[in-house]
């Protein structure tokens, strides 16, 4: 696409940018014509974006400078005369449009040929506390917010690093969204962080209208049918901070409070804050915990149900487990209409008002738990495995691999119950393929460090520059991931 030069001729650059913003069409598009040194000017600004204040102050300065004061060309007029920080020139109009409607005030003078842009821009923006996903009992309670600015700096304030990079990046023919990609100059991947940084820019898309998943989408197209995360999600700027400090490359998108963190392993979507905010011994446990109780999640049902298909296989002393009551509805169809169910509160709960969220939630507790039991619609036993699992859902906070876990292990249920132990096994290989032979963006293996890759000598590489050029073990490196986090 050709590209529109500002030209010396005022005249013709207020034609085509009067066009083009929609001036007089939208109330929102501020445009000021007046006089500096006695060359005529044009200003150009988005009402709601820019501050009040220091425009009221630039224009004061600008009607006070003198003839004999202008300078030749912009470049000189922005250096001497534009009392502001953050200014640049541009001389592509089409630029100076976007450049507008992302909120940065444009200068336009009488016989120069090119714009001031003057990035005295701000947003709407809500306060930086702590996000209601990603809580912690211990650390710092602020959050990211929408603004990825405010998200960039959260960074900075932890990381006072000059190794540490936030490349500014766009995305979207009609959108121009702003993606940063975030990542330490001496111990990120340069492969990788090339390979993203070329996905980003040949995007051919029209808006990221649902930010980081529309990016996400874009970045890993393949393997669709695997439901397990390929990037984990995060809100806390202390886990995207230490994740930078790890040789990962954090991508923030403008309007969305998290942070998108890449390569990802199934062990770092596992992670948690509090994992680091408490002693080795304790961090270990609640990990542990939280690894074995997503195991559960997964055998609860499937085994339950394998059970009562053969219930000569029930150990000794277990024998209370197996389902006394009379079974009106196959338990196959009790589990899956539980499985429905339980995504249909969680929509309700979403979409009721808080004031209401209470007393729903007891009459939905009350009636759709003990009178469904009382009516025959389903067993107390399958109940009380389903409330389980449900609960057992939330102890790890990555909604993603919870819903992972949720397909395989409708899976296993359809399949064990076509099929009975056969499909059982069934159901756990098909679990094992997708974790096996599944990969990460970087295209190192799903179960590093448990499984190593044939492609992890990019990660032997940053592991040991980040260590000093030694090797790194598990113990040395949960030892450099605490340091990461003191020093946060």
């Amino acid at each position: 696409m050709t590209m529109k030069k500002v030209s010396g001729d005022l005249a013709k650059n207020r034609d085509y940018l009067d066009r083009q913003l929609g001036v007089g069409e939208s109330f929102d598009v501020l445009y000021r014509n007046v006089e500096i040194g006695k060359k005529n000017a044009a200003l150009y600004m988005i009402d709601g974006f820019c501050k009040d204040e220091v425009m009221q102050k630039l224009l004061q300065h600008f009607i006070g400078i003198t003839k004999e004061q202008m300078p030749e060309d912009a470049a000189e007029m922005s250096r001497q005369l534009v009392p502001y920080g953050e200014v640049d020139l541009c001389d592509d109009l089409d630029e100076i449009c976007r450049q507008v409607m992302s909120g940065v005030t444009a200068l336009l003078l009488e016989g120069y040929e090119q714009g001031i842009l003057i990035d005295a821009r701000t947003y709407p923006a809500r306060s930086v506390g702590e996000p209601e996903k990603d809580k912690v009992l211990r650390g710092s309670k602020d959050g990211f917010v929408e603004t990825i600015v405010f998200n960039t700096a959260l960074i900075r304030r932890r990381i006072r690093s000059t190794q540490l990079r936030m490349e500014m990046l766009q995305a979207g023919k009609t959108s121009h969204t702003d993606i940063v990609l975030c990542y330490m100059e001496d111990r990120v991947d340069q492969q990788f962080l090339e390979k993203i940084r070329n996905r980003i820019q040949n995007l051919q898309v029209d808006a990221l209208t649902l930010n980081q998943e529309s990016l996400a989408e874009c970045l890993y197209q393949g393997r669709w049918w695997n439901p397990f995360p390929k990037f984990r999600f995060s809100e806390r700027p202390d886990t995207a901070a230490a994740q930078v400090l790890e040789g990962n490359i954090i991508i923030l998108v403008d309007n969305s409070p998290s942070a998108l963190i890449t390569p990802t392993s199934l062990f770092d979507v596992l992670e948690e804050a509090d994992d680091y905010y408490f002693p080795p011994i304790t961090g270990t446990y609640l990990r542990l915990s939280r690894l074995l109780i997503a195991i559960v999640t997964y055998f609860l049902t499937p085994t339950f149900l394998l059970l009562m298909e053969y219930p000569q296989w029930i150990p000794k002393g277990f024998e209370f487990i197996a389902v006394r009551d009379t079974v009106y509805i196959p338990l196959i169809w009790q589990l899956l209409l539980l499985e429905l169910a339980i995504d249909g509160l969680k929509l309700a709960a979403v979409n009721t008002p808080n004031m209401l969220s209470t007393p729903l939630s007891v009459m939905a507790a009350l009636v759709l738990g003990e009178f469904s039991v009382k009516s025959g619609w389903f067993n107390s036993e399958v109940m009380l495995y389903m409330a389980f699992v449900a609960v057992a859902n939330y102890t790890q906070n990555s909604l993603e691999l919870g819903y992972a876990l949720k397909f395989m292990r409708i899976i296993n249920l359809v399949l064990t119950a076509i099929f009975g132990v056969w499909g059982y096994v069934g159901g756990i290989v098909i679990l094992a393929v997708s974790l096996l032979f599944n990969r990460t963006v970087s295209s190192r293996s799903y179960l590093y460090p448990l499984v190593p890759s044939w492609k992890t000598a990019r990660a032997s590489a940053v592991s040991d520059k980040a260590a000093g050029g030694k090797k790194i073990g598990l113990a040395q490196g949960w030892k450099m991931k605490k340091q990461h986090w003191q020093r946060l």
